[in-house]
């Protein structure tokens, strides 16, 4: 590898730093930033370009360059954060007088609502996974608590025994930024979760912390979480990720009327405009209810205006 590109991503590998000692960042987060500038630095060395000086229009480029990548969204403007991110920390350390990337415009945010599942559809994934074994078991356990806890998959994953107050029905969960909620478990989920807790402690030898284990006795993460999920929803005819859990979590809160700074507080949202999308899920559920079972909801008026009146 060159010097001049090696040099180049000890920079990288300093803000990659910086994002997770000083800014708290999860390590999701950081896996991705590392990702979109490792591809920057890649292309900046294959054009001999100097990464400290590349300009606005340079940065234009690689972007469109990127397009061929058919990204989503979420991941170009994930790329334009990464980039301004980059260059303020590049600025800011003296290393550059200028950043490139201060005024470049990231993709609009689309406006779309997220998917959730019906009550029904809840039921019968829950229902799935085979309790009379151990994995099942565990399985139905990590169901319940996303479902009634609005975790995301990695936070799931990574619950640890502590994390659980089965007697009072709490769990502790630590989310992005390192940043620490609590959030009430409800009795189906505390109940499964003792369920599964009591064949766990069964196992011999089970000195790891995390609350889901697989066969081993080692952590599950996120991608089996992620794959048992799809199966399950599949054996039902459903598409399903396991943040549609999260989303159908909020969306029944907001249906049955919680208050939205609550439904923020256990979803771990720093800002209530990313929660207020659920109300806008709720706000269409109600448009296609009226218009479906209201019996005057699409009759036209019979009001005919009089050509007399003013």
């Amino acid at each position: 590898m060159p010097k001049e590109l090696q040099t180049r991503r000890d920079y990288v590998r300093e803000y990659l730093s910086y994002l997770r000692v000083e800014k708290g960042l999860a390590k999701n987060s950081i896996e991705s930033y590392e990702r979109d500038l490792a591809k920057l630095t890649n292309w900046a060395g294959k054009n001999q370009f100097d990464l400290l000086e590349l300009t606005r229009r340079d940065l234009r480029e690689w972007l469109i360059d990127l397009a061929a990548e058919n990204l989503s969204e979420n991941s170009k403007r994930r790329i334009v954060s990464a980039l301004r991110g980059f260059y303020k920390f590049l600025q800011f350390d003296g290393h550059i007088k200028k950043n490139p990337a201060e005024d470049l415009i990231a993709p609009q945010k689309s406006s779309y609502l997220p998917k959730f599942l019906n009550q029904t559809d809840i039921e019968n994934l829950l229902a799935v996974p085979d309790i009379s074994t151990e994995i099942g078991l565990r399985d139905r356990a990590v169901l319940e608590l996303m479902y009634a806890c609005g975790l995301r998959v990695s936070e799931a994953a990574d619950l640890k025994l502590s994390d659980a107050d089965v007697d009072e029905g709490i769990l502790t969960c630590t989310g992005k930024g390192n940043k620490t909620r609590r959030i009430p478990m409800g009795k189906s989920a505390v109940e499964w979760l003792k369920n599964y807790l009591v064949v766990r402690r069964k196992k011999e030898n089970v000195e790891i912390n995390n609350i889901f284990i697989g066969s081993t006795g080692k952590p599950i993460n996120r991608q089996t979480i992620f794959k048992f999920i799809k199966e399950y929803a599949e054996r039902i005819n459903l598409d399903v990720s396991p943040h549609t859990l999260r989303h159908s979590f909020a969306t029944h809160l907001i249906q049955n009327r919680a208050d939205i700074r609550s439904v923020q507080q256990m979803l771990g949202h720093a800002d209530i405009s990313t929660t207020q999308i659920y109300t806008h899920i709720t706000d269409s559920h109600l448009r296609k209810s009226y218009e479906k079972f209201h019996p005057r909801a699409r009759q036209k008026s019979d009001f005919k205006e009089n050509p007399d009146t003013g």
